[in-house]
């Protein structure tokens, strides 16, 4: 049964077009409009109180 549901779904899942890619996702990489951040600005609030 669990056979014949992953080969029903296999039908609509969408081929890796950019495989050289894979590892920068899962190293963490962050990307914004499928361009890749090479350091992300980040707005950090310093406020003196």
């Amino acid at each position: 049964m669990a056979f014949k549901l992953i080969e029903a779904a296999q039908v609509r899942w969408r081929a890796v077009n950019a495989p050289h890619l894979v590892a920068l996702v899962r190293a963490g990489a962050v990307f914004e409009a499928g361009q890749l951040v090479e350091r992300p600005t980040t707005t950090s609030v310093n406020q003196a109180a």
